[in-house]
């Protein structure tokens, strides 16, 4: 007899199951109840809810017994654990099944690096399903091992667990219609990755053909990427967390088109909190409705990728299945992986072993620039300030500057032994001694390097390469604490606590050295990924993500008024590029006067991208620029005022399409929401209009904080 004869005769019956699981409260997915029953397992399969004979039995008497949970999209080398580990640390938690976009080990190994990730992940109690990588490198201003086209992406997608194309990252060159870029998407499901975009351009993008997103970061962009058919992950990454700021969307509009995603997430992190138990706990704490929550950690996450046969409890599905102690805390009693107990084949091929092809390389920056970029890092965000300052000249060199919290970083090629390295500065990580460095750079994986001392660079870059690749701390000329990532120098084939505890050591060395910051190394590992604005740096040098193009340390005179006064108009610098000139502005009135012609001389279409720029006002903090939160803290809401606001956000949205813009430091909070119900009435062109005269009130304010 067949296993599908099988199953539905256990279905009708007429045979035993092979596991009975009773007593448990059973929920269904499709109705977000609770039913009472046992559940029959055949063949690792579903037979039915019902009263069954013969089989193991397990008593699931007070417990609540839940379908696996999904991670609708992760990069597992973030965990830095071989695939099996990182099964041995999530399938206890509950999560029997992950959507990976490979393109770390892609970026280091190739073809050959997608193809061990699968084969790794053959037989695990983890189901680990693959997209083919679509950017690698992520921009032409990385170096990765070698590029992956178009027929690399098709020979992925001949695996059985590969699903569709990953997050297409260039969403300008999927909005633009690039024919290069249209041409990677080589298979009917392709993921997104599209921070912010929404109106005109978000319609281009889903037009392509994207269906998810785990990129929204307000509530507003999630809600409009929704209601274009998109699904949304909700991230709840080590270095950027969008959960409760997305619950608001959730609570507002229920949770469908709602899946949750991990994407990055550190080894300490993951040891301490959890993985998709911990999203599950966090959502219920902020009051979501537990059931509500289910649906998203399991059933959503296999419909967003069409995974028919998991995400529920019920026949023929894959019994992929979690006993919950309780509802609050989400304490897993027990995990089954096709109806049964766990277990973790494991083994790496050599080659993965050999990866290292750094060579020495020099630190030191020659020059005498008066101004120079600077990257400034936003904590828990993954986007940075495009910054200047006056920079530390010692002997001819720009050098760090502890004092200012300026260090120095670099990015050296691992992958070829070019020699090439990209050298700039960075602040926010508040070093005062010494330096650290990672084989763990996003998505090129070369080595970068922070330091305040060259010497401890080159040591932090030498010691790296001795180890095959991993995380290096050194101070004083010698190396203090280190992580060795042997495998592709991404990943260790050490238990999660182990590497969980080195990393969290390693940590506790740089606090000690200054680092103010959480999660230092993941921090340090986006500073190269070119696609995430604004400012930079990959071993080619600087990149300016906004105009998508390498730039140099030093500023020239319109770089440094770009600089200076860009963010004045929100995420939007063209408006002090166009305004600038070279012969200087005649005091403060003359600056604001051309800054305001550059914006309203600008095309409709650009002052609606500037307006879209704009939060909603009320949400969260996390969300918002540096300038916007400041001016909103003003208006000192309460969680109640939290949902006035949405509530009155999302009627004017629904009326203009754009977010309702104030000068909220003319306004106190009930003024802002008698404004915005006066100006409902406006027609849309006139409404259009009020919201740049306001805009350039926001404007002029900032640039009196400037000066």
């Amino acid at each position: 007899m067949s296993h599908r004869a099988h199953l539905i005769a256990v279905a009708r019956g007429d045979a035993e199951p092979d596991t009975i699981i009773e007593g448990a409260k059973v929920f269904s997915a499709f109705t977000r109840e609770w039913l009472d029953g046992d559940v029959g397992i055949a063949d690792g399969r579903i037979a039915g809810i019902g009263a069954y004979e013969g089989g193991e039995r397990i008593d699931g008497r007070g417990k609540y017994l839940v379908p696996g949970f999904i991670d609708a999209h992760v990069h597992l080398e973030s965990a830095k654990l071989t695939p099996a580990q990182f099964a041995r640390a999530v399938v206890p938690r509950g999560t029997t099944a992950v959507v990976c976009d490979p393109h770390e080990i892609a970026n280091v190994a190739g073809v050959e690096g997608v193809r061990w990730l699968l084969d790794a992940t053959e037989g695990l109690p983890l189901d680990v399903f693959v997209m083919a990588p679509s950017c690698v490198p992520a921009s032409d201003f990385e170096s990765p091992r070698g590029p992956l086209g178009p027929e690399d992406m098709r020979e992925i997608l001949k695996h059985p667990r590969a699903l569709g194309v990953a997050e297409m990252m260039n969403f300008p060159g999927v909005i633009g219609g690039d024919p290069d870029v249209l041409a990677r998407m080589v298979a009917p499901h392709v993921d997104g990755h599209a921070p912010g975009v929404m109106g005109r351009a978000l319609d281009a993008y889903v037009a392509a053909g994207i269906v998810t997103d785990h990129e929204a970061f307000t509530a507003a962009e999630a809600l409009e990427k929704r209601r274009r058919g998109m699904w949304v992950l909700i991230r709840e990454a080590s270095n950027a967390r969008n959960l409760i700021a997305l619950l608001e969307l959730v609570r507002e509009h229920g949770p469908d088109y709602c899946a949750f995603c991990t994407d990055d997430r550190e080894p300490d992190y993951l040891h301490r909190e959890g993985h998709i138990d911990e999203m599950c706990r966090r959502a219920v704490a902020h009051g979501i409705a537990a059931e509500d929550v289910l649906v998203m950690a399991t059933l959503h996450g296999a419909r967003a990728h069409r995974l028919l046969d998991r995400g529920a409890i019920a026949p023929g599905y894959v019994a992929d299945l979690v006993l919950l102690d309780d509802l609050t805390t989400f304490s897993v009693a027990r995990t089954f992986k096709d109806g049964r107990a766990p277990v973790y084949p494991e083994s790496v091929p050599a080659a993965l072993l050999d990866t290292m092809r750094a060579v020495p390389v020099a630190f030191g920056i020659a020059g005498t620039p008066e101004r120079v970029r600077v990257i400034d890092i936003h904590p828990g965000q993954l986007i940075t300030g495009a910054g200047e300052a006056s920079p530390r000249i010692e002997a001819g060199h720009v050098v760090a500057d502890p004092d200012r919290d300026l260090a120095k970083i670099a990015v050296i090629e691992r992958h070829h032994g070019t020699g090439r390295v990209g050298l700039g500065l960075v602040r926010g990580f508040a070093l005062q001694a010494g330096a650290f460095a990672s084989t763990v750079a996003h998505d090129a994986h070369n080595l970068v390097v922070v330091g305040v001392d060259d010497a401890d660079m080159a040591v932090c870059a030498e010691r790296a390469q001795a180890l095959g690749g991993g995380l290096v701390v050194a101070r004083d000329g010698a190396v203090v604490g280190e992580l060795a990532l042997p495998i592709a120098g991404l990943l260790s084939d050490a238990p999660l606590e182990e590497v969980a505890e080195g990393l969290e050591h390693l940590q506790d060395l740089l606090a000690e050295q200054g680092v103010t910051i959480g999660a230092p190394f993941m921090t340090l590992s986006f500073l190269a990924l070119s696609v995430i604005p604004s400012l930079k740096i990959t071993d080619r040098g600087l990149v300016d993500v906004d105009a998508f193009q390498l730039v140099p340390l030093a500023l020239g005179e319109r770089e440094a008024f770009v600089a200076r006064f860009g963010a004045l108009y929100e995420h939007s610098p063209w408006v002090a590029e166009r305004a600038w000139r070279p012969e200087g502005f005649d005091g403060i009135d003359d600056l604001d006067a051309a800054l305001r012609e550059a914006m309203y001389s600008a095309s409709r279409a650009e002052q609606l991208e500037l307006i879209r720029a704009h939060p909603d006002l009320g949400e969260k903090v996390t969300s918002l620029t540096e300038h916007s939160r400041d001016e909103q803290a003003t208006l000192a809401l309460s969680p109640a005022d939290y949902d006035r606001f949405a509530t009155s956000n999302a009627a004017y949205r629904a009326k203009f399409g754009i977010p309702f813009v104030v000068c909220v430091r003319e306004h106190d909070k009930d003024s802002v929401l008698a404004n915005a119900d006066a100006r409902l009435g406006n027609p849309v062109e006139q409404e259009i209009e009020t919201a740049l005269g306001e805009i350039a009130k926001i404007a002029r304010l900032r640039l009196e904080d400037a000066l």
